[in-house]
């Protein structure tokens, strides 16, 4: 991304964008040192303070769509750090390297978020009371075992991965307004589906995990494989962009491959449903 070329870009079109966030040496000035300054993950947020300044954007959709997303992330961070906290669940060597490795992703993208809402003036919400047994506070949900149990912890954090993955791909277009804030969205996304993919190849790696034989990287059908249910309702849709993939000659497209090779969104409300029981 050559910031000072969307600069000379924008001033094609805005001559005044200049008066508008500073005068055009000091704008140069400030951004030719972004590179020694300014660590590249912090760019996006500098530069939409920028434009903010300059455009006056509304931003409030923008807002409460990160403020969703940081209840989801915080969920999937106070998760893994309390498998890492919990002593012999996690074996040691590159399982233990990995859900480390996990922690800090999402460790990462809750301070991300944070500083975004904070960069578009808005108060980041505080991280709720979690219940990571998923039972409403009791404390004795459905997976009250996933800090003693590393399968069941595994079957979890699929889910978990898995919510993640498809809750930014339902919110991507209510971030549309705001490029420099999609993008970001958008590489946390990816990040968050070599998440899933990696937890799945644990799980499959266990003997001792249920149908472990079938699980793969990606998501076949609606098939959850012992992960609740609600998360992967809608993943076996074998129709994209209105093309029925099913018409395909090809014997080797069946509705399975058809549905692996597409991940389908959840609404707000649906990933809500989802965490809510994670919420005391």
């Amino acid at each position: 991304m050559n910031i000072l070329n969307i600069f000379r870009e924008i001033a094609k079109v805005d001559p005044e964008i200049y008066d508008r966030v500073d005068n055009r040496r000091s704008v140069f000035k400030h951004m030719s040192g972004f590179g020694s300054k300014v660590a590249l993950a912090a760019v996006p947020l500098a530069l939409s303070s920028v434009f903010k300044k300059a455009y006056g954007q509304n931003t409030s959709g923008v807002v409460g769509v990160l403020q969703f997303a940081l209840t989801l992330e915080h969920l999937e961070a106070e998760f893994y750090k309390a498998a890492l906290n919990s002593s012999g669940l996690i074996p040691t060597g590159a399982p233990m390297g990995a859900i480390t490795k996990i922690r800090d992703h999402e460790i990462a993208h809750v301070t991300l978020l944070q500083q975004t809402i904070t960069q578009l003036n808005a108060t980041p919400n505080p991280m709720p009371n979690f219940d990571l047994t998923g039972g409403n506070g009791s404390g004795n949900g459905p997976y009250a075992d996933a800090f003693s149990n590393y399968a069941k912890f595994l079957t979890v954090a699929q889910a978990l991965e898995d919510t993640g993955v498809r809750a930014y791909k339902g919110q991507a277009a209510n971030l549309i307004s705001n490029d420099t804030v999609l993008q970001a969205a958008l590489q946390i996304h990816s990040v968050e589906a070599r998440h899933a993919a990696h937890i799945r190849l644990m799980r499959a790696g266990m003997s001792s995990t249920p149908d472990n034989g079938n699980l793969k990287p990606w998501i076949t059908l609606t098939q959850a494989h012992g992960a609740p249910q609600s998360v992967y309702e809608g993943e076996g849709v074998t129709t994209q962009a209105g093309v029925d993939i099913m018409t395909n000659t090809d014997p080797d497209i069946t509705a399975a491959t058809a549905s692996e090779a597409f991940d389908e969104p959840l609404t707000m409300a649906q990933v809500q449903a989802i965490v809510d029981p994670f919420i005391a």
